[in-house]
């Protein structure tokens, strides 16, 4: 699992690899009010996509992957990537 996170200033899907995330345009207006969409984050330890809560980017809620293959979960705390231990 990448350690840290890589920030996008672009939408370039291509250059999404494990750990890059793009700050949405309209962070803050999609979702729910509560917890809206914030960022597009790949995954750090498979690279899959997955949209991510403000709520996740402060580090106040673990982040899960949605792959059907991958078991990920973890924190981000500033720009790095914690594995959430297990309970």
């Amino acid at each position: 699992m990448v350690a840290e996170l890589n920030i996008l200033s672009e939408w370039i899907p291509e250059q999404m690899e494990p750990g890059t995330v793009f700050v949405l345009e309209n962070a803050g207006e999609v979702g729910d009010s509560a917890d809206p969409f914030w960022a597009v984050l790949a995954c750090p330890a498979c690279g899959t996509l997955g949209l991510i809560t403000r709520k996740q980017i402060a580090g106040l809620i673990p982040v899960i992957c949605g792959s059907n293959s991958c078991s990920a979960q973890f924190f981000i705390r500033d720009s790095d990537v914690l594995e959430r231990k297990p309970s």
